[in-house]
């Protein structure tokens, strides 16, 4: 009698502590099976990802995992990659299985097991319509805003001496900030990915307000990076997008967001 109630005691205290811990979110075994396909991002990076006005997480990239989840009967969970230094642990320990979220492949090529190149992306630098600075030549002495752990990063690296002639480089960790600093004279400039700033300048402020310098910095490519080991996914994946974009479901895709210049910027087999 006495085994009993102790018995039934534990399956009590299991199955409450089952449902505290389902109440609390810890969702971790359901999003790692088989069956899901968990897609690691950086929520602010319209076009490709950002939550719209009913508060849902889309954009073009996360259309394009959706679309090689249901063509592979996989469930697509949106895995939102908070501290974006920390997305290369998450993937190692198996928390995410790729990093699909506007991930430049240049400086990169062999951190991970990268799908063919899907987007040309640049580097570029935003400033007021109304300020005297016309070209990038023009920014010596200047402030620029640059988002913290971005390929813009690695891009002014690789520029030294124009790096070097800025007076001061703040590293921000979402692009509406920058563009506040830009609004009250904080900083001089913006740098960051083109098509992103595109996005930014059409949707919350008037394009006439703002002009984008040429040339751009530097050019490069996004990619969907998997661990290094996990080429089997990898091939999967590519192989889904490639029988996407001969039925033409990429370009219909990249349609939806012709506005911010998604199809300029699409790479074709």
């Amino acid at each position: 009698m006495v085994l009993t109630v102790l018995l039934i005691s534990f399956l009590m205290i299991s199955s409450v502590s089952a449902g505290w811990f389902d109440f609390l979110g810890d969702d971790s075994s359901a999003e790692n099976n088989e069956t899901n396909f968990v897609v690691g991002f950086f929520v602010e990076f319209p076009p490709f990802e950002y939550t719209d006005d009913n508060g849902e997480v889309t954009g073009y990239d996360l259309d394009l995992a959706q679309e090689v989840c249901d063509r592979n009967n996989w469930t697509l969970v949106k895995h939102q990659i908070i501290d974006w230094d920390t997305k290369e642990a998450e993937l190692d320990s198996g928390a995410i299985d790729c990093i699909w979220s506007g991930f430049t492949i240049n400086g990169r090529e062999d951190d991970y097991a990268w799908t063919k190149p899907y987007f040309n992306n640049s580097q570029v630098f935003v400033v007021k319509a109304d300020s005297n600075i016309s070209s990038v030549e023009d920014l010596k002495g200047k402030d620029i805003d640059v988002e913290m752990g971005s390929s813009a990063i690695a891009a002014l690296e690789n520029n030294k001496d124009l790096k070097d002639d800025f007076a001061n480089i703040y590293e921000i960790t979402e692009y509406d900030t920058s563009f506040m600093d830009l609004e009250s004279g904080t900083c001089d400039a913006v740098l960051g990915d083109c098509d992103v700033m595109k996005y930014i300048i059409n949707t919350k402020y008037d394009e006439k307000d703002y002009r984008i310098l040429e040339p751009p910095l530097s050019l490069e490519q996004y990619g969907v990076g998997f661990a290094k080991d996990n080429t089997e996914l990898r091939d999967q994946v590519q192989e889904t997008l490639n029988e996407m974009y001969e039925d033409g479901t990429v370009d219909k895709i990249a349609q939806k967001y012709k506005d911010y210049g998604v199809p300029d910027g699409v790479i074709y087999p």
